[in-house]
């Protein structure tokens, strides 16, 4: 079996302030707005993939956030939301993997409890904090830079890790990553062969994990070494003067 993990916001759809083109549809709408979108020519790609593999969208999204996304096309089986902390089975909760991965960020409670501490009083904050499925830590900064240097300089950082995406600012024990979540679900599912797609920090250690990646240049250069079982390691880099989506659902189908 070859499972597809692919990341869902700036690699199969696109924000509304993101120029996508004419020929798009909405993929999303919240509070009565339309706010995600996905080309017509995605679309099309990704139904083709989907017909052919298991697609399991991989993102750090909530439970609430992920079940908004609608791609009119079939919905996959399988979620990994809540950065892999969560899956999702024909849109229920598995409780036995989340029993799982709130065992495995046992060992950074103490600099998460650390790190909320930290943020309640951060007065660049400017969004509530979340404490998203007693998983990870979750808020906005006008100054994202600042918040993230002092929570890097008062934190164990083999405990935890610090992320933001613009002002988006995250707290994430280590054992709470994209890469370990689609490890778990091969273990379970029995995958041969993982392809995973994504362009931002997150997606990074399921980049490295898996047999191939697919990143947009702008992520930078990973080093990405083969695994232990010594399959071939194919890593796709696409130019940013193409569509991510597009190209890396051509590239998932030339793999296939």
């Amino acid at each position: 079996m070859v499972i597809f993990n692919t990341d869902l916001d700036n690699t199969i759809i696109y924000s509304y302030k993101y120029d996508i083109g004419s020929n798009k549809r909405c993929a999303e709408i919240y509070n009565g707005r339309e706010i995600s979108f996905i080309t017509d020519k995605t679309y099309k790609l990704l139904k083709k993939v989907s017909e052919k593999i298991l697609v399991v969208p991989t993102t750090t999204r909530s439970i609430e956030q992920y079940k908004r996304i609608d791609l009119g096309i079939k919905k996959f089986q399988y979620a990994l939301v809540c950065n892999g902390g969560v899956l999702l089975n024909n849109g229920q909760e598995d409780s036995e993997w989340y029993e799982k991965s709130l065992s495995l960020v046992a060992c950074s409670q103490l600099e998460i409890n650390k790190a909320y501490k930290i943020l309640e009083s951060d007065k660049n904050r400017i969004f509530e904090l979340r404490y998203i499925k007693r998983l990870f830590l979750f808020t906005k900064s006008s100054e994202p830079n600042i918040t993230l240097q002092f929570l890097r300089q008062n934190l164990d950082l083999s405990l935890v890790d610090v992320l933001n995406n613009g002002i988006k600012v995250y707290v994430m024990p280590k054992n709470l990553d994209k890469g370990t979540g689609i490890k778990r679900l091969r273990q379970k599912l029995g995958g041969d062969v993982i392809i995973a797609a994504g362009d931002s920090a997150f997606d990074i250690p399921m980049l490295k994990y898996a047999d191939y990646a697919v990143m947009p240049s702008t992520l930078g250069y990973i080093k990405i070494e083969t695994r232990k079982e010594k399959l071939n390691k194919n890593v796709t880099v696409i130019d940013k003067k193409f569509l991510f989506s597009e190209k890396l659902l051509e590239r998932v189908l030339e793999i296939v």
